[in-house]
């Protein structure tokens, strides 16, 4: 049973590594199609928003990319997998709720569950897309290894997880990336 919100006509899941360029890549794709076909969502919103009322956090500063974040990163994700464990599909309800546009673009799916919990309310209309980058490009975009978070789950979840539908390439390249996306579908 799907949940409160519209029925999209596709839905695309992208993962990758921290620094890979998954937020880069989702919203070139909704400046191309227009905040009225097209919905970004983030699993990690309402993770966040949640974390940071229990804990009396600033959630606003836990969206950015700044060292507050980071700060609270390791223990962030230890909260999610214990509510994720509790109901694996609670993030995913919380970011489709009201959504309208026929395009929905999930950022930042990161655990086989969230697949599955697309692919279970959705069907055919789901699409995984991973983005990856080399360590090099991500190191240039602020990336440094963290024990307990480039090594955790929430980082490594979807390493083995098989044939993705699409693979984005985003070392840098402009152009390459460019033709990537024409022929993503959107």
């Amino acid at each position: 049973m799907a949940p409160l919100g519209g029925v999209p006509g596709l839905v695309l899941l992208f993962s990758g590594k921290r620094k890979s360029g998954k937020d880069f890549v989702t919203e070139e794709l909704r400046s191309r199609l227009g905040a009225d076909v097209c919905a970004v969502l983030r699993l990690s919103g309402p993770l966040k928003e949640q974390y940071a009322q229990e804990r009396g956090l600033d959630f606003q500063r836990l969206l950015d990319a700044s060292t507050y974040k980071e700060a609270y990163r390791r223990d962030m994700i230890l909260w999610g997998e214990e509510k994720r464990q509790a109901d694996p599909g609670f993030f995913c309800r919380k970011i489709v709720e009201g959504v309208c546009q026929p395009v929905w673009l999930v950022s930042d799916t990161r655990r086989v569950s969230d697949i599955q919990w697309f692919q279970e309310a959705y069907g055919a209309v789901t699409q995984t897309v991973r983005v990856v980058a080399t360590e090099e490009s991500r190191q240039q975009r602020g990336w440094v290894f963290t024990p307990g978070v480039d090594d955790a789950e929430s980082e490594c979840g979807l390493d083995n997880f098989g044939t993705f539908d699409w693979v984005i390439e985003n070392h840098g390249d402009a152009q390459r990336l460019e033709e990537q996306l024409e022929h993503l579908g959107c």
